[in-house]
């Protein structure tokens, strides 16, 4: 399965920095790029700026945010930047997710530093020039920095975001309802994990499909399901969705496995075990007493195992 993902250049460790310096993601480039077909951008390199070159930055002035020289700010990169990703964002639309470059005008997803025109920054910062128009153009779109995936729970959610997209392009390539209906039923234990309102909400969109256009509901389901799992799962909605899973088994387990899996989830729920020890349990509790839609569900297998992302969560 060919996963298509965008990513800065300098991340898979292109020479292509303003310094002539690269910030390679160990993680991309000897996990990530197994299951994942890379796309490297440099948007600076793109638009004439070479290698090693003068340091730019991110200024609030009357006509909006410009992307100028640091050492002269009449030199300005604006126009040229946003006519380049005007250029190539229409070819970046069978992408299932993007990794950036953090910090960087151009690249960063947010809190890149915005000044003023007396040299003092903005709160709170903005988003590279690049990816702003990434991100407004395709909103559905797993985004990530390249040092927020040292995060356990960030890098999780975002490959696990990545391989949701890529199953909803790969289960809608013949866009019916039927198709949509199942895809959506595979992620119901996932949805109730991460967004339970949301899990709620789709559930009553996808009952009303047959009074919608396909191709517009379908834009508008990949926006809400994507913008539902950008959540995390947290502990109290896992033990939840584990609990309801437990349901399944009651009829089947024995007194003693009962209480084995339930005392295996309230672990879970106060940090003594991670989430895969309850998911192997489950799953080879469905091993031996098989459920259809269980062993449908995406929440029990969401990404290969060899990913490893589930082992400290």
């Amino acid at each position: 399965m060919s996963i298509n993902v965008g990513v800065s250049a300098c991340v898979m460790g292109e020479k292509v920095r303003f310094d002539g310096g690269h910030k390679m993601n160990r993680f991309v480039v000897d996990e990530l790029t197994k299951h994942f077909t890379f796309r490297p951008v440099c948007p600076e390199n793109a638009i004439g700026m070479g290698t090693p070159r003068p340091t730019i930055r991110l200024i609030d002035r009357e006509n909006g945010i410009r992307l100028v020289s640091n050492k002269d700010r009449s030199v300005d990169f604006t126009d040229d930047m946003l006519g380049y990703t005007e250029k190539v964002l229409p070819s970046m639309s069978d992408l299932c997710g993007f990794i950036v470059c953090a910090k960087s005008p151009t690249c960063g997803m947010e809190r890149v530093k915005l000044y003023i025109e007396n040299g003092n920054t903005v709160p709170g910062g903005t988003s590279g020039l690049f990816t702003r128009e990434l991100m407004k153009r395709y909103p559905w779109l797993p985004v990530e920095e390249d040092g927020r995936l040292c995060d356990e729970y960030l890098r999780e959610n975002f490959v696990f975001r990545v391989f949701a997209l890529k199953d909803l392009y790969d289960s809608t390539k013949e866009l019916t309802a039927g198709a949509i209906v199942k895809f959506h039923s595979r992620y119901k234990l996932v949805l109730m994990a991460h967004n339970q309102k949301a899990y709620r909400d789709l559930g009553r969109l996808v009952a009303d499909i047959a009074n919608h256009d396909i191709q517009s509901f379908f834009e508008r389901y990949r926006n809400e399901f994507m913008a539902a799992i950008t959540d995390r799962a947290n502990r109290k909605n896992n033990t939840c969705t584990l609990q309801h899973i437990q349901g399944y088994f009651k009829k089947y387990l024995t007194k003693e496995q009962k209480a084995e899996l339930a005392g295996v989830i309230m672990d879970y729920r106060h940090g003594a075990l991670p989430i895969l020890a309850v998911i192997t349990l489950i799953n080879h509790y469905l091993q031996s007493y098989p459920d259809d839609y269980l062993a449908s569900q995406v929440y029990l297998n969401p990404y290969p195992k060899e990913l490893r992302l589930r082992y400290g969560l």
